[in-house]
């Protein structure tokens, strides 16, 4: 018990460093880019047709809470309000805090990236079971074809391609936001909220499978290969096992590898999501990001970008953890 508590204590600090290391870059890169917050107001105020004394002092009225303060001491000051849980206020949300406008978006990157993930871990892992033990059968090297053919394609394509078959040609999936606009029930734990809430994700759920698919399976594949090599295999075998209880033994031996990366997984999908969440108009982090990036809102943009530094690391350090409990042979 004190051995797995020292092993968690370590990956933790080295994880918080990695986070601190990581802010500290995403601090000075987002401070680097051109247009200053209120340079782009201003700009954006002249172009609505004010002079420039009106509009350069509109744009001090907004922004004037903004720090002109030495880099150095604002990165001073990043450092230490992020220690005490505070991530700013946020420019382009009228003074709202970044905490608050990421936690309302929260929810729609990860239910989507959960549940896609979830699913694609599924079907890639059934049906890498059934191409690895039919791998010289027509089904199976159909199977792991298409897995490929999938595999290789960027997730920004399989979702354009979803659109144009379900939402421009068939008409038969909504495009955008997350409930339908003649909904007439507040949000809520109630059927119409719930059921319009799904109907809208199904299209970037079914991305978010596709483009984790190919990987599942094609790594179950080679896992249960490897696997049907093994001593063991042959000597049950020997035995006269049933085919389901053989079965039961690849896969169980096959699947180990693939929880360590079903907990990386998600990390990395939660970066990808950016693209996924800008191709559908859905109003999750990744869109949120981007939305800050193009009003040059400082705190925001950090704000999401720890957000997702935090998931990938803390998915790595679940990973390492997650592999030595559901193996015994790596604790020995």
């Amino acid at each position: 018990m004190k051995g797995l508590a020292r092993t968690i204590a370590i990956r933790l600090v080295g994880g918080a460093v990695m986070i601190w290391i990581v802010a500290t870059f995403t601090f000075f890169l987002v401070h680097a880019l051109p247009g200053k917050p209120g340079d782009v107001a201003y700009e954006k105020y002249v172009a609505m047709g004010m002079n420039a004394q009106e509009a350069k002092a509109k744009a001090s009225i907004i922004y004037g809470f903004t720090s002109q303060d030495p880099l150095l001491t604002q990165y001073t000051h990043y450092i230490g309000d992020l220690l005490h849980g505070h991530l700013g206020i946020s420019i382009s949300y009228s003074g709202v805090p970044v905490a608050d406008v990421i936690g309302d978006a929260l929810p729609w990157t990860v239910i989507p990236i959960m549940s896609g993930l979830l699913i694609s871990f599924c079907i890639g892992v059934s049906s890498g079971v059934v191409a690895a033990v039919k791998r010289s059968s027509r089904l199976g090297s159909g199977l792991s074809l298409a897995a490929s053919m999938i595999a290789g394609i960027p997730s920004f394509v399989i979702a354009i391609l979803l659109i144009t078959v379900f939402y421009t040609n068939l008409g038969a999936l909504p495009y955008g936001g997350t409930v339908s606009e003649t909904l007439l029930v507040d949000p809520g734990w109630n059927v119409e909220y719930v059921s319009s809430v799904a109907y809208h994700a199904v299209l970037p759920v079914a991305t978010y499978v596709l483009i984790s698919y190919g990987g599942w399976m094609l790594s179950m594949r080679s896992s249960v290969v490897s696997v049907l090599g093994d001593d063991f295999i042959l000597a049950s075998e020997l035995r006269g096992i049933t085919p389901s209880t053989r079965m039961r033994y690849i896969g169980r031996n096959a699947i180990l590898p693939l929880f360590t990366t079903l907990a990386l997984s998600f990390g990395t999908l939660f970066g990808g999501a950016i693209l996924i969440e800008a191709t559908f108009n859905y109003p999750g982090v990744g869109q949120l990001l981007l939305n800050s990036i193009g009003k040059r809102d400082y705190p925001l943009m950090t704000g999401a970008f720890l957000l997702i530094t935090t998931a990938v690391v803390l998915a790595n350090i679940v990973a390492d953890l997650l592999y030595s409990v559901i193996d015994p042979r790596v604790r020995r």
